[in-house]
């Protein structure tokens, strides 16, 4: 009986001591770390979550020139451009909002809405022409260390999707949207012109389709009647991947033989999605 009791209050010890464990407060982000690792691991949170959190935590950390799209890679118009100038560069990039600039990159006078445009599809019952300038948008700009999670929270509540990055100059450093912030935490968004999930390739229009990275070479050649070399690298991905000689960012191009890629996701480790335009027929 006495050993029983002893065995008990011994159990009962070391049970307190791991629910101590658990319940004490972390000190540092590490500690913090390690006890979601074991909630994890006891099932209390399960793995996406836990990445969830991770995510939330680095965003605290980070700062808008972390993610930002790079000037050079932004998508823009002119704000002189008429619509048989605008219109391919909304169908190619399949983005809803495009910084309006003159000239030099520079100066963003505001933003271009795909949608604002929907009403000149048909000629206006007024006649009037087309001009930039009558739907400009206000653009928010903000500075390269403002912080992820400030930023995340100005986004939710002005109810804005993009600002344009300034440098300590003001010059126009780049942009970011809350794609870009929310990417951080939950991981790729796929939206309407990415890749269905069992499909590699989906045609957009006429020669433009979007590509997963993961396409193996052979089903991209059997697609296309082409023949590109299989032979060093299974993928799509790692094909232009070696065309850059570098791990590329969003928006970066190249070309091999009749097919033109540019990159339109991309995260630390790998390419993940692909536009490609081409003047080689499907099979």
């Amino acid at each position: 009986m006495l050993l029983q009791a002893f065995l008990y209050n011994n159990r009962m010890k070391q049970l307190t001591k791991k629910l101590q464990r658990l319940l004490c407060k972390p000190k540092d982000i590490q500690q913090l770390r390690t006890l979601l690792e074991q909630a994890k691991t006891n099932k209390i949170i399960s793995q996406e979550a836990l990445q969830m959190i991770e995510g939330v935590l680095e965003v605290t950390k980070m700062q808008v020139r972390d993610i930002m799209v790079p000037r050079p890679q932004m998508i823009v118009v002119d704000i002189d451009d008429n619509l048989e100038k605008i219109l391919p560069i909304i169908i190619e990039s399949g983005h809803s909002r495009f910084p309006v600039i003159h000239e030099s990159r520079d100066k963003v006078f505001g933003l271009l809405l795909a949608k604002d445009l929907l009403s000149y599809a048909f000629r206006r019952p007024d006649g009037r022409i087309f001009k930039t300038q009558d739907v400009l948008r206000p653009a928010t700009f903000i500075p390269e260390s403002k912080r992820l999670n400030i930023l995340l929270k100005e986004f939710r509540l002005s109810h804005n999707h993009i600002a344009i990055v300034v440098d300590e100059y003001g010059g126009v450093s780049g942009l970011i949207t809350i794609e870009d912030v929310l990417e951080e935490i939950v991981g790729e968004i796929e939206d309407e012109f990415d890749v269905d999930e069992d499909a590699n390739i989906k045609k957009i229009y006429d020669n433009h389709y979007t590509i997963k990275a993961l396409t193996p070479i052979e089903e991209f050649n059997q697609h296309f009647n082409s023949k590109l070399d299989d032979t060093a690298f299974d993928t799509i991905g790692g094909l232009v991947t070696r065309e850059f000689a570098h791990l590329p960012k969003r928006g970066e191009k190249a070309s091999i033989e009749n097919f033109h890629f540019k990159v339109l996701h991309a995260d630390s480790r790998r390419i993940r999605l692909l536009s490609l335009k081409t003047d080689v027929n499907e099979k």
